[in-house]
Order: structure tokens, then sequence, then C-alpha cells
């Protein structure tokens, strides 16, 4: 079974090289290696260039940019990573095993931010519980579904906000979603200049005004 790991990007060159390092282990085991560059200001592209299987320039939109790389994408599984990511060393064996024997799956990994503050430890793990209770997948969790069920569930809407939710509401529609306890790291960069708090609070308006219906064009002028 081959993985397509895909990761959109803009600006990224303080963190690429080194998930990308990281990756390298995976295309040796077969998978493919996918960055889709949102035209990039820095050296992004360049860093990126000889460590991936395929290296895309879109406009920069992360939806828009993941679904160019899934339709460039060759394997069996679409995995879908930030830039900021560290992922497991055995992600790829934890995949497989998860979603074989199974034509429509996906899932997610629990997440750790990165910070050292034990208020990161309660953030992190109110995340993943809530992510067990309602099927609903962040992109940070590291999601990765089967590509019959991606296509099938129409991919991810191209909005500028929200699109790792709406895509989740659709696949939990066929299946829920494999939680994997294994955690996946994600910087907690954007807790630390907003301040934790206050960084709460903003997603928890965010997230009851998108599913109370606000369009999410207006949500993202506060997510700004």
């Amino acid at each position: 079974m081959k993985i397509s790991i895909i990761i959109p990007a803009r600006n990224e060159a303080e963190n690429i090289g080194s998930l990308l390092q990281s990756l390298q282990m995976f295309r040796k085991n077969g998978h493919e290696l996918i960055l889709v560059d949102g035209y990039s200001e820095d050296k992004t592209a360049s860093i990126a260039d000889p460590l991936v299987d395929k290296l895309i320039k879109t406009p920069a939109s992360r939806a828009l940019q993941m679904n160019v790389g899934a339709g460039e994408a060759t394997g069996d599984v679409l995995w879908f990573l930030h830039a900021d990511s560290i992922v497991p060393k055995q992600a790829d064996r934890l995949i497989i095993n998860a979603v074989t024997m199974k034509t429509f799956t996906w899932g997610r990994f629990d997440i750790r931010l990165s910070g050292r503050q034990y208020l990161f430890r309660l953030v992190e793990a109110s995340m993943n519980l809530r992510s067990r209770l309602t099927g609903i997948a962040t992109g940070d969790q590291g999601v990765f579904v089967s590509r019959g069920l991606f296509y099938k569930a129409g991919g991810f809407p191209e909005q500028c906000l929200m699109e790792d939710v709406a895509l989740s509401k659709h696949l939990k529609k066929y299946q829920a979603p494999i939680c994997l306890h294994e955690k996946l790291e994600t910087s907690s960069r954007r807790w630390e200049q907003r301040g934790i708090i206050r960084t709460i609070l903003l997603m928890w308006r965010l997230r009851l005004a998108y599913f109370l219906g606000v369009p999410v064009d207006k949500l993202a002028l506060h997510y700004d």
C-alpha cells in the first residue's frame, strides 16, 4: 500500500527542511512526498525541491493546495500534513495498519503541541477528546484518507477557513474516523504569539460561529 504525503506550504523556510528530512525514511519505504507551494516569497520551494517527489506551485489557499496535491498523487492513501509538523517515526506503518482491508476509511493522529507549558497539555488533551467525541479532525492532526473516500466526499471545500472541519463532516457520513493514539507534534507558535487563553477563546468563538452558519470569509477576518 502506497501513501502520498501532501504538504501545503507558504513561506515555511524555517520549518520545511526539518520536516522533509524526517520524511525521507517514508520515501525509502516506497511512499510519495508532494509539496504544494503557495508561491512562497522565501526559500521554501528551493529547500523542498531536492527532498520531494513532486513540487507543485499554486496560488496560496490551503484547501486549493491540498486538492491540487491530491490530484497529482499516485498513492492509495492521502496523508495531509502541515509544514510545522513532527511525525511519529513509524507513522506510515501505523496508517497502513489502520486502513488495511478497508476500501473507504480515514483517520488522524492525536496531537501534541510543542510548547512546554502545562496548559498546553490540557489544551491538546481537550482537542484530542473533542475529536473523538465529535468525529471531527483538524488539519494539524495529520488527516489521512483513502483516495476513493476522499473523492467520494468531494475533497476539501475550497474555502479560506475551516476546510478541515468541512471535510471531516463529509467524511464521517461514510465512516467514523480512526483515532490513532500516537502523537503528531505541531508548533505552538500561534498560541504563544497570541496568548494561550486568548487563542482558546478565539478558536471556540470561530468554531461555534461556523457551526451556526456564519460565512467563512467573515470568520477569516477575526482569525487573521
